[in-house]
């Protein structure tokens, strides 16, 4: 399993349109084979301020994924909505084991 995190700190009154379009590419992302889970959150502090948890089967499947359609749709609509570019960290997976990630696909 590979977790990434992504953090994007928009602006702010683009909030609502990065929602939109990234929830739009979290639910068609949740359909690949290669994705556990895909979360989207924003800080209830910082309203700007989003993070992605996207958990991969494999580091295959996470380059699946930036090759869909939906993902470089995604990808070039936000780009102009940030105020800075987006982050992202990798992480080894190390609790729930990985068929406690299905439970989490909706």
């Amino acid at each position: 399993m590979l977790v990434v995190v992504v953090e994007a700190i928009v602006k702010i009154e683009c909030a609502v349109d990065f929602m939109a379009a990234t929830l739009e590419n979290a639910k068609a992302s949740l359909g690949e084979p290669g994705i556990a889970r895909f979360d989207v959150l924003r800080d209830s502090s910082n309203p700007e301020r989003f993070v992605l948890i996207e958990v991969y089967r494999n580091a295959d499947a996470a380059a699946d994924h930036k090759g869909t359609r939906h993902y470089a749709k995604w990808r070039d609509s936000v780009a102009p909505m940030m105020q800075k570019p987006r982050s992202s960290i990798r992480y080894e997976n190390v609790f729930p084991a990985e068929q406690g990630w299905d439970s989490a696909k909706v």
